[in-house]
């Protein structure tokens, strides 16, 4: 097992030209995901099609995927995008009965809120739930939300744009005692954070390859828990939900009776190449050995930013964030582009300068960052 920070850095060439610390937008290419694109091209070149191969690999992704959450093979749908894991799940959920709402927050990602809202048109009732000016999201606040109407809650694992850990397993509980289903969004976690489904307890958790998984976009992946989710069956669907994809009917809607009845059309064949060598890297390296590397270097990031003055959005309890961090800015796009400029990678949000580190970052790294936050002082928002 390859060591994080220095002991993998050599297998991304990115390092060769800049600092990359924006795996909360992309994660860093690395050379086994690049052979795997090769490889791809590669039965192009020689056999033209070889779709036995490619449904083959898509297996294998299935498989690591369950890996990484602790899980059967058999409770993963492969995927194109968290939206499309999400929105298969709306469109199985019936909010014409007395279970007509859908209780999220407000430190979702777009896709999410507007994935629900757009189930508005079919009858569902739609509840936000305000965080905390910490940025975290009081249990009392959703628990007051969720009532004997509620079909579902809705809520991120780590908020995209702050930072914020919620209490999943919490959120779960409470859920479930008001008879609710819980589908999480744990895209801005999954890679830097260990997730063990079991002990979360959701029945749904959606996520994809291209951040923290090192992957590419086009590669994504839902959980749907067989003991609670296997009643509802999606009425987005597509020829790989089928019992049996090779035989080709059409005369009726024969769903997979596990999770691959929540996928769709043909997979993005090299996108499924590139995320399960992304996914097997990152399995090689450990995530909880890379959950303790990004945790150290953003403690580190933390009290140093703290140190210059200036406001950190993410919390600072280990236990109440995930792997990146939201420096307040007085006008964070500039700031990006300073930072760009001095051969730093990060990105913005909501106002915030958003710094990510994972497994293939180092100290230096964090020197070198410290030094130009110091140099642009003057786009830090002060407290």
């Amino acid at each position: 097992m390859s060591v994080p920070g220095a002991g993998v850095r050599q297998r991304f060439p990115v390092f060769e030209r800049q600092v990359y610390l924006n795996s909360c937008s992309q994660g860093a290419l690395s050379d086994s995901v690049r052979d795997a694109y090769a490889a791809y091209l590669g039965t192009l070149e020689s056999d033209g099609s070889l779709w036995g191969e490619w449904v083959d690999r898509a297996e294998r992704l299935r498989r690591a995927y369950a890996r990484l959450l602790h899980t059967d093979p058999a409770a993963i749908a492969v995927t194109t995008s968290a939206s499309a894991g999400a929105a298969a799940v709306a469109s199985a959920l019936d909010f014409t009965g007395g279970r007509d709402t859908v209780v999220t927050t407000d430190l979702e990602f777009p896709t999410i809120g507007q994935i629900w809202h757009a189930q508005e048109r079919r009858g569902a009732r739609v509840v936000h739930v305000p965080a905390a000016e910490d940025n975290t999201l009081p249990l009392d606040r959703l628990a007051a939300a969720i009532d004997d109407r509620t079909a579902i809650v809705s809520a991120t694992h780590v908020c995209y744009r702050n930072g914020s850990l919620l209490d999943v397993g919490a959120i779960a509980d409470l859920a479930h005692e008001r008879g609710a289903l819980v589908l999480v969004d744990s895209y801005q976690a999954a890679g830097a954070v260990p997730v063990d489904i079991g002990a979360l307890g959701v029945d749904f958790l959606v996520g994809g390859a291209l951040k923290y998984l090192l992957g590419s976009p086009g590669a994504a992946y839902l959980y749907a828990n067989p003991a609670t989710t296997g009643h509802l069956v999606p009425t987005t669907t597509g020829w790989f939900a089928d019992e049996n994809i090779f035989a080709m009917r059409i005369d009726a809607y024969r769903p997979a009776a596990d999770a691959r009845r929540f996928e769709a059309g043909t997979p993005s064949i090299p996108s499924v190449y590139a995320a399960t060598a992304g996914v097997e890297l990152l399995l090689e390296i450990g995530v909880e050995a890379t959950a303790e590397h990004v945790g150290r270097l953003n403690d580190r990031l933390i009290d140093e930013v703290i140190g210059l003055g200036a406001v950190v959005a993410t919390p600072k309890d280990r236990a109440r964030r995930g792997p990146l961090v939201a420096v307040a800015s007085t006008d964070a796009e500039q700031l990006v582009d300073r930072l760009a400029t001095d051969g730093i990678v990060t990105s913005s949000r909501d106002g915030n300068l958003r710094i990510s580190p994972h497994c293939y970052n180092t100290d230096e790294d964090v020197d070198r960052l410290l030094a130009a936050l110091c140099t642009h002082r003057d786009l830090l928002r002060g407290r």
